[in-house]
């Protein structure tokens, strides 16, 4: 893909693209950024698996749905790449407690991890029509995403191919198999929040819902539920909302030095083991304390803009 910059003259020219030096810099750079470009919080890097796989994964990470996640990086288009991932994906459910204590050191003891979904993330300057299929056939959660690197400082990336969920299933069924191949992914809706939870409480989330979904145009904001809580996105997240008996309880993706919280609201869980991918963490009880909480939740939004 082309890419063009207009000089203060108005005259346009191409940014050439450029490479990588190494695989080992194109990894550095996506760990580095890792949330901000795929939305995965990073845990590990160079994991070495075991006898029966032997390798070493090379970034592992927990996305903010709270699904393990491998990722693998590839300067050029390689042919091996998809039958490796499947390795480590597969050392991947065979090592749930592994992953677990991993990620537990990391992000917190309390952190939420959802085995029904487990993710493999590969990533190459290109892929073929004949990989695309592959992943396809496999029926494994596998994604292609493509980079382009322009210059030294632009950055081009894309998913080629996502797997689309199958059809909803009841959350609490089991969504793998013994060999841990996937078989469904569970898909949560709003509703499955709603359960068990009394008017005042569903009245209090509608007003704050309300008010996220209009800080940006219509459909820039996606709205998407986990079994954990809901999450409000603008390319990443910004805001993750669980509704409880008495409240809600909100995680906002700032860092509390950075946030402006006058009424003192904010809690700092940054160390602490949570469900939301945010560092902040706020209670909402009273509707008279909405707009109190919206107005750190537009600064965290303000991040994503």
């Amino acid at each position: 893909m082309p890419l063009y910059r207009i000089n203060q003259e108005g005259v346009a020219y191409q940014i050439k693209s450029s490479s990588f030096p190494t695989e080992r810099k194109l990894q550095k750079a996506f760990e580095t950024n890792l949330e901000t470009l795929l939305g995965i919080r990073f845990i590990g890097s160079e994991i070495t698996t075991g006898d029966r796989q032997r390798g070493r994964i090379d970034t592992l990470g927990l996305d903010q749905d709270g699904y393990p996640t491998i990722v693998e990086y590839k300067k050029s288009r390689n042919e091996n790449v998809i039958n490796q991932g499947l390795f480590y994906l597969d050392w991947l459910v065979d090592h749930k407690g592994d992953f677990a204590i991993a990620a537990h050191e990391k992000l917190g003891t309390d952190t939420f991890i959802d085995w029904s979904h487990p993710r493999l993330v590969l990533i190459a300057e290109k892929f073929s029509e004949y990989d695309k299929y592959a992943v396809n056939r496999i029926g494994a959660n596998i994604e292609l995403w493509v980079y382009r690197r322009y210059g030294d400082d632009l950055f081009y990336l894309e998913p080629l191919y996502v797997p689309i969920p199958r059809e909803p299933i009841t959350p609490d069924e089991s969504s793998t198999g013994d060999t841990g191949q996937i078989i469904e992914i569970p898909i949560y809706t709003i509703d499955y929040h709603f359960q068990r939870r009394s008017d005042q409480v569903l009245e209090l989330f509608d007003q704050l819902r309300e008010k996220i979904l209009k800080l940006s145009d219509e459909g820039e904001i996606t709205e998407k539920a986990n079994k954990m809580y809901i999450g409000y996105s603008h390319g990443k997240n910004f805001c993750e909302v669980r509704i409880q008996t008495s409240g809600l309880k909100l995680w906002l993706d700032i860092p509390c030095d950075d946030l402006n919280d006058p009424y003192n609201l904010a809690r700092d869980v940054s160390n602490i083991g949570h469900y939301g991918t945010g560092q902040v963490e706020i209670k909402l009880i009273n509707p008279e304390d909405v707009e109190k909480i919206f107005y750190l939740i537009e600064q965290s939004f303000l991040l994503t803009t």
